[in-house]
């Protein structure tokens, strides 16, 4: 049911019938305004992608839109998977991170920290972050966290996120250029290509690694990256997502070599959806394995084989993959005793 990507294949066991807090990261980046280069989210209104996953996500409905957001091509958010295991299974909290978008969710009782973070502008000019102190608001947020469950999940709402992803890894070092997976089934490659390579001039000769983040990252990346070292391994996290999530943690393994540190990676582990662990466009383990340290990695033997509904198809056929910690949250019900048809019901009723 569980399978390993890298790492100890036992794990994740110890995650089993145990209680955990869900964090989803929400962040822009006005990349995603570059036309053709995501589908993660409707034309004219992906800014509020991370909104309305957060809305549907926390109160079982958005607020924002009259309905969930979905693709032109009509698939629909995983967050409507990491919200159906909810309702079956229950994380014991849920918990937003405003890491600079263009509007707040609505919705009562919400649990949304803030940092005065501003969404992050295109890479194809320069994303214009100040990434150190990105990093150190990470960094402090890790450090001062609380976590009141037995492990943190955390996931992540980023439209146009892969190509940040993919941009920040190359500009770092790695040699990433095929690896990273997209929301699309045929990948915009000429766009995405276009915007990475005009991202990549911009940072020729720099050699600060601040200065480079801050004009090919996104600030998820960026701050989570200063989140899991701040946290140094006090309580276990998983990162639930796919390679954006592997991105995080280039970006950790990067900048603890630039500050002389060293990542501990014994409480972190990545869990990502059967769909990324088995496109045949990326390769997540390749991008894990080029870390310094050792890293636990697993995705669920999930599908949506069991159902007829033609939207949950197309997730089958290579479109959307990951995104709203779906593969997290897959694991944490698998770990809680649910079955694939339980899911798959669950996330059919959304849809009528």
């Amino acid at each position: 049911m569980i399978q390993t990507i890298t790492g100890k294949p036992d794990y994740i066991q110890q995650f089993k019938n145990k209680k955990a807090t869900f964090i989803l990261a929400m962040s822009n980046t006005a990349t995603a305004n570059i036309a053709g280069i995501t589908q993660a989210g409707i034309p004219g209104m992906i800014h509020l992608t991370p909104i309305l996953d957060a809305e549907f996500l926390a109160t079982g409905e958005v607020r924002s839109l009259p309905n969930v957001a979905e693709t032109p091509k009509g698939v629909p958010t995983p967050a409507l998977i990491t919200r159906g295991v909810h309702l079956l299974t229950p994380y014991a909290h849920i918990e937003l991170l405003d890491l600079g978008v263009e509007v707040q969710p609505k919705g009562d009782n919400l649990t949304i920290h803030q940092f005065d973070i501003k969404p992050s502008q295109s890479i194809a000019e320069g994303a214009n972050i100040d990434a150190k102190t990105l990093f150190d608001k990470g960094v402090a947020f890790g450090k001062s966290y609380t976590c009141l469950d037995d492990y943190l999940i955390l996931g992540e709402s980023v439209p146009s996120g892969t190509t940040t992803a993919t941009a920040t890894a190359l500009a770092l070092g790695y040699d990433a250029k095929a690896l990273f997976s997209s929301s699309f089934k045929d990948v915009p490659n000429n766009i995405r290509e276009e915007t990475i390579t005009k991202a990549l001039h911009n940072v020729e000769g720099k050699t600060d690694l601040f200065d480079i983040l801050g004009s090919v990252a996104d600030n998820m990346l960026i701050f989570n990256a200063g989140f899991i070292l701040g946290v140094n391994a006090r309580f276990p996290i998983v990162l639930a997502g796919g390679t954006q999530m592997a991105c995080v943690l280039l970006v950790a393994n990067s900048i603890s070599h630039y500050m002389g540190a060293e990542v501990d990676s014994t409480n972190l582990t990545l869990c990502t959806t059967k769909w990324v662990a088995q496109d045949e466009n990326s390769d997540i383990k390749a991008l894990l394995e080029m870390l310094d340290f050792p890293i636990n990695a697993h995705y669920t033997d999930f599908d949506f084989s069991l159902s007829e509904h033609p939207a949950l198809k197309l997730y089958d056929e290579g479109e959307a993959k990951e995104g709203v910690g779906a593969g997290g949250a897959l694991m944490y019900g698998y770990l809680n005793g649910l079955s694939k048809e339980s899911i798959t019901r669950q996330v059919e009723g959304f849809l009528g």
